[in-house]
């Protein structure tokens, strides 16, 4: 799959998957940012990416980063959509700083990753009622 990218800061490095069977690539982060303890931060990723139709862009934080800084993603997961690609569009990762000491995310680190997702859009049937039976709240089978 070819993807329009575009790098605001072409002296930072294109994404890659690091191995073979990598299915996300890493996000290089474009500028040094210091997240206060229990703060939050957008720190800006350098990437404009087209997603490409029937594809979302998924952003997850990297396995490594809690363990190694402290942080998260503030909002869990990104998800970038497909009309999401003008000039103006840089991807940011927006991170959650769970420690009590400041965390600095230097320029060229990678804290996050992107995944494309194959995705569809529903067409609502509306229903009176389901047509399924209940089954009961969360944890209901045990």
């Amino acid at each position: 799959m070819r993807v329009p990218i575009t790098r605001v800061d072409p002296s930072l490095p294109l994404p890659e998957y690091a191995t073979d069977g990598s299915v996300g690539f890493d996000f290089t982060t474009r500028v040094t940012t210091k997240v206060a303890p229990g703060g939050m931060a957008r720190i800006p990723s350098n990437l404009i990416v087209a997603t490409p139709p029937g594809y979302m862009l998924l952003v997850a934080v990297r396995s490594s980063t809690p363990t190694r800084t402290g942080l998260r993603l503030s909002n869990a997961i990104g998800i970038v959509d497909q009309d999401f690609a003008g000039p103006d569009d840089e991807i940011h990762i927006d991170v959650w700083n769970t420690t009590d000491r400041p965390v600095v995310v230097k320029r060229g680190d990678r804290i996050a990753q992107g995944v494309f997702v194959s995705v569809a859009v529903a067409t609502w049937d509306e229903r009176e009622t389901p047509d399924a039976p209940s089954r009961g709240g969360f944890g209901s089978t045990g």
